[in-house]
C-alpha cells in the first residue's frame, strides 16, 4: 500500500496531538501529587505548634474574631487585614460553661458576644 503525502502528514498530526495530550496529563498529575505533598508536610510542620485557632467569627468582608489558644492562654483577638488586636484573655472555664441567650439557645461562653463588644468600645480612645 502506497500512503500518500496527506495521509502520513495527517498521522504525523494526530502522533503530535496524542503526544502532547500525554504530557499535560503527566503535568496535571504531577501537579496534584505536588500539592498534595506539599499540603502534608505543612499539617506537620503545623501540628505540633503551641497555637491554635479554637473559633473564628467573621463580623466584615475582611474582619473577624478570634478565640486562639496559645500554649495555656485563650485570647479573643480581632484580625483585619492591615490589623491584629487583643480583645480580651479568657479561662478554660469560660470556654466550656453553657449560658442562654434570650432566644433561647446556648452560648459557648460565659459574656455574649454583645458584652464584649461593649467592653471593647469602652476602651478605644474617643475621637
Amino acid at each position: 500500500m502506497l500512503m500518500t503525502a496527506s495521509t502520513v502528514s495527517m498521522l504525523r498530526n494526530l502522533g503530535q496531538l496524542i503526544w502532547v495530550l500525554v504530557l499535560f496529563v503527566l503535568v496535571l498529575l504531577l501537579t496534584l501529587l505536588t500539592t498534595r505533598w506539599i499540603a502534608k508536610y505543612q499539617q506537620g510542620q503545623l501540628h505540633n505548634q503551641n497555637l491554635k485557632i479554637i473559633e473564628t467569627l467573621k463580623v466584615s468582608p475582611n474582619g473577624y474574631i478570634q478565640i486562639i489558644r496559645a500554649g495555656d492562654v485563650y485570647l479573643v483577638i480581632s484580625v483585619s487585614k492591615d490589623h491584629i488586636e487583643k480583645l480580651a484573655e479568657i479561662t478554660p472555664d469560660q470556654l466550656a460553661a453553657d449560658t442562654v441567650d434570650t432566644t433561647g439557645q446556648k452560648i459557648d461562653m460565659v459574656e455574649s458576644f454583645h458584652d464584649i463588644l461593649d467592653k471593647v468600645k469602652h476602651h478605644l480612645p474617643k475621637k
